[in-house]
């Protein structure tokens, strides 16, 4: 409860302050608060917080992303994903065994491993205070949503090595591949079976909205568990199973007040989640803070003050290597595209410095250094434990302050050209939608003429009314020349629209206040009514 209030306050405080403070820091501090001044927060348990929160935020990350985004970039997304994280496990492990001898290298490639993932929910609360392009932000979501695992996957097998003094690679690789390869495929063959299997039962007894929006939230969870009962990657389980789920979707078979239901309610869902999200985050300051000292010590009986320092290090490490990446990325690329005859996208600097500083870690790393064990093999302590938590936390803070600051003025007063692609697309699905419906309206006159040829005049007439109005609602001009003139009465018609439907609500919550109609009738057609306004919105 403390923390979904300390969400809902986070939404008002941040309108109220008087600097443009990031929402995500915002809850940061409220988490804070709620543990260190009223003894309400609550650890991270990272079986618990792995299960709860990142199934169904991966499962509509993976459902609503643009697969025909995702495809377009798949190298860049499958380069930053698996290959650069296993530049940073190497180069960010020996810059902290450098900058800390007393950390081993096996600990210090865990530390660097489990700060490689970027995190899906952070670089989505960055993303709505700067503009990105919608390639470079469908390169960043991607590559959060896959990153996970093989972060993930590189921090066990280091802390296998830490523990137990051994490490092989062929069976890392073995297990990667398995985790990788079983998870996708647990996560979409799950999900296109219960699908089939929804589909089988509608088809019999009908379709009830709650139980379809049930099962849409049931299914992450099943998948996950799944998964990682089977060694799998439970987070590219849920993802996959996000995928199938969005291609399930458009096969059209669900009502429409189903899909309405199921998105008002999954948006509830996404934000509540990524809210409480960074008040847990906040709420591990207070012991990470008094860990600080026995850190401190684990890093050689250093001053407190140094370990801010370690961090911004990390931090800039972390960048440093995504720098290097990205910029030897491109390269390679455009000499491919040049010995294929094409010529290469030109990229300016500025925005490959912002693929840099946009790699934001999150909660993910954080829960995820928690699972570092309290004691080797042997018996002994696990070296560096309470240095690693603390550091694992001042990358997390360190990346989101570096991005909220870094990001606008890097994206500001860049030009992107328009992308013709989208439009085309646009105007091929509206054109589509048109020809569709004119179809179908003078199909069903004729059809409903020869049923009944009585009224068959009378179906013609409305037919090429509404056909007409289907027009102009599309903006279809029958002049070139009257395209703009078109334009400005669209324009005006939805004007009057919005007052109308304004008027027409007012009036029915009026008869409702006076006891003259029933308010659930009320209720009712101000549905209606506020769907029509939403459609015109």
């Amino acid at each position: 409860m403390a923390m979904l209030v300390a969400v809902l306050f986070s939404g008002v405080l941040v309108r109220m302050l008087p600097l443009a403070v990031p929402l995500p820091f915002v809850q940061i501090g409220l988490g804070f608060v709620i543990a260190a001044v009223f003894q309400r927060g609550v650890l991270i348990e990272p079986e618990i917080f792995f299960l709860l929160f990142l199934p169904p935020l991966l499962f509509l990350d993976g459902w609503r992303i643009s697969k025909l985004a995702v495809l377009r970039e798949s190298s860049s997304i499958i380069q930053l994903a698996f290959g650069l994280v296993i530049l940073t496990v190497i180069g960010v492990g020996y810059l902290i065994h450098w900058m800390i001898p007393d950390v081993p290298l096996p600990v210090a490639f865990a530390i660097a491993a489990i700060v490689s993932p970027t995190d899906p929910v952070a670089v989505e609360a960055i993303s709505r205070r700067v503009h990105i392009p919608r390639r470079m932000m469908a390169i960043l979501e991607g590559e959060a949503l896959f990153n996970d695992a093989s972060g993930l996957v590189a921090f066990r097998f280091a802390v296998a090595a830490a523990a137990t003094g051994t490490f092989s690679l062929a069976q890392a690789t073995m297990s990667f591949f398995w985790v990788a390869i079983a998870g996708l495929s647990i996560g979409a063959g799950l999900t296109w079976l219960i699908m089939q299997l929804r589909t089988i039962y509608t088809r019999r007894v009908g379709e009830e909205p709650g139980s379809e929006v049930l099962l849409s939230l049931l299914t992450p969870f099943f998948v996950y568990f799944v998964a990682e009962h089977a060694n799998a990657s439970g987070i590219l389980a849920a993802v996959s199973a996000g995928v199938m789920m969005s291609y399930s979707e458009l096969s059209g078979r669900a009502l429409a007040a189903t899909r309405m239901e199921r998105r008002a309610v999954w948006n509830t869902v996404q934000f509540t989640l990524n809210g409480m999200i960074f008040v847990l985050l906040g709420e591990q300051f207070p012991t990470i803070f008094a860990g600080l000292a026995s850190a401190a010590k684990e890093a050689g009986g250093q001053s407190l003050w140094w370990l801010p320092v370690y961090g911004l290090a990390v931090c800039l490490g972390l960048v440093l290597c995504r720098l290097l990446w990205v910029t030897v990325s491109l390269k390679l690329s455009a000499m491919a595209a040049r010995r294929r005859g094409a010529e290469p996208p030109e990229v300016g600097a500025r925005v490959i410095l912002a693929v840099s500083v946009a790699g934001v870690r999150g909660a993910v790393t954080l829960a995820g250094v928690m699972t570092l064990p309290f004691a080797l093999d042997s018996g002994a302590p696990f070296p560096a434990r309470d240095l690693a938590v603390s550091l694992a936390a001042m990358v997390i803070v360190f990346s989101l302050l570096l991005a909220s600051v870094a990001l606008p003025p890097l994206m500001r007063g860049l030009h992107f050209a328009p992308n013709s692609r989208t439009e085309r697309e646009a105007s091929l699905a509206q054109d589509a939608m048109l020809r569709a419906a004119l179809d179908s309206v003078a199909a069903g006159a004729r059809r409903r003429g020869v049923e009944n040829p009585e009224n068959a005049a009378l179906y013609l007439e409305v037919a090429e009314n509404l056909s007409g109005a289907l027009r102009r609602q599309s903006g279809e001009a029958a002049d070139v020349a009257d395209t703009e003139r078109l334009g400005r009465q669209i324009a005006i018609e939805r004007e009057l629209r919005l007052e109308a439907i304004a008027a027409s609500r007012e009036a029915v919550f009026h008869l409702a206040r006076t006891h003259r109609i029933s308010d659930s009738l009320a209720r009712e057609q101000g549905r209606l009514l506020d769907l029509h306004e939403a459609h015109l919105r």
